[in-house]
């Protein structure tokens, strides 16, 4: 089936998302495991508790033990100058942070890309591991750098490259020189400007008056960016397409769609690790769940996890049900129909991020035949405007806040860098 594609009136990005009517003979709550877990654990105050901005500090869980955001691109769809055959792949942590103030990665976690090869666009998602970018992360020093191990692991092959170091605040960024077997990868972690916009208290007020618990209303304009001014810690991978193909192919040719998550995991007491937090596409766990009480759960498995889910599989049909309401109830709350909500949960799972590299990166550049996004994400996508749209039907097309601004109170974020790693420097 030919790749869908959006509008072309960039004002408003939003797919062209025709449902047609469906036989689901998957249980739905099996699909919405993995929906559930696109923005991770949320347990922010009581008024925005669904954010993966925000989740607060608790005994368990520091700032450093959360994702934010998710971004992959083709280098030269963000710089024309760059080679045309590298990915970028972006994992921001340690939301919310304030300027002008040194954070770190945590020193007990290990930080993970994990890549699958994809035979075609509209083959499901696997959640297999054919390739993981795996960073750990040493004490600071006196000067505010932690070391960096880097461990590439690649048809069953563990690859140990030390001696990296993070950028500290105020610096010029350090780009970390990797050679695994004859391909150049580069790296950097440190502080970065959070590329992130939303009106996200505006969107809580939205959502509870369609679905019913408070008054109804619109979003502002201008609205309010509430990541405007904070900064995250930064992890940015620049790899080349060649070293993910590997040298598995489908039919006579190399793979050039991958799947891409993100993943958090820290040890037991036993010493083994487990999955913390996971994370892929953006945005969809916000729009869908009021209460967030059963994610962390769910935050603990992977899209392996999930495509049994998919396949009907328990004990994944059990765990997912007492969320499977809730979501489909503020779909149709959004306006949507019966079918069409199904539909929708049935094209983001299982939750990866995928990325068709022979064409343009972009959220909202295409979508697959199962109407699910095929582009990977680039850093000034708006996808809370392609959401929003997509949930509601159209009804609902914009926050009113954009990456440059002027938004309310007349913030906007950074310039960009022209070069790797791209993202906007610190406040």
């Amino acid at each position: 089936m030919a790749n869908r594609t959006t509008d072309d009136d960039k004002s408003s990005p939003r797919f062209s998302f025709r449902v047609p009517p469906m036989n689901l003979k998957k249980t739905i709550g099996l699909s919405l495991l993995a929906l559930t877990l696109t923005l991770g654990v949320t347990t922010i105050p009581q008024y925005i508790n669904a954010s993966d901005h925000d989740d607060g500090e608790v005994d368990t869980k520091g700032r450093n033990l959360s994702l934010t955001d998710l971004y992959v691109f083709r280098e030269k769809d963000q710089n024309p100058n760059a080679d045309g055959d590298n990915l970028v792949l972006v994992m921001n942590t340690n939301p919310r942070s304030l300027a002008r103030q040194q954070y770190f990665f945590s020193t007990n976690a290990r930080y993970e890309f994990k890549v699958t090869r994809v035979g075609n666009n509209d083959a499901a998602a696997t959640g297999k591991e054919d390739v993981v970018l795996r960073f750990e992360f040493g004490e600071p020093n006196d000067k505010g750098q932690q070391r960096i191990t880097a461990t590439i692991i690649r048809g069953g092959k563990a690859i140990k490259s030390p001696g990296h170091t993070t950028t500290p605040l105020n610096a010029e960024p350090i780009i970390n020189q990797m050679s695994v077997e004859g391909n150049k990868l580069a790296v950097f972690a440190g502080l970065r400007e959070d590329p992130f916009f939303f009106d996200v208290e505006q969107f809580f007020r939205v959502r509870a008056g369609l679905a019913g618990f408070g008054p109804k209303v619109g979003f502002r304009s201008p609205g309010y960016d509430f990541a405007a001014g904070y900064n995250v810690n930064a992890i940015a991978v620049r790899v080349p397409i060649k070293f993910l193909q590997g040298t598995k192919t489908f039919g006579e040719k190399p793979a050039t769609t991958f799947d891409v998550w993100e993943t958090i995991s820290v040890p037991d007491r036993g010493g083994k690790y487990k999955q913390f937090e996971q994370l892929a596409r953006p945005g969809i766990a916000e729009g869908l769940l009021i209460r967030q009480n059963l994610l962390a759960a769910y935050n603990s498995v992977g899209p392996d996890f999930q495509a049994d889910a998919l396949a009907g599989k328990e004990p994944a049909a059990k765990i997912a049900a007492p969320i499977v309401a809730e979501a489909k109830a503020t779909l149709k709350a959004l306006g949507n129909s019966d079918d069409r909500a199904n539909a929708l949960l049935g094209a983001f799972l299982p939750d990866v991020m995928r990325i068709d590299t022979t064409g343009p990166s972009g959220y909202g550049n295409a979508l697959n035949g199962k109407l699910s996004p095929i582009r990977g994400r680039m850093l000034k996508d708006d996808v809370i405007d392609i959401t929003l749209s997509v949930l509601s039907d159209g009804a609902v097309k914009t926050d009113n806040v954009s990456y440059e601004g002027p938004n309310a109170g007349g913030t906007g974020h950074q310039p960009l860098l022209a070069n790797f790693p791209y993202l906007a420097e610190p406040n």
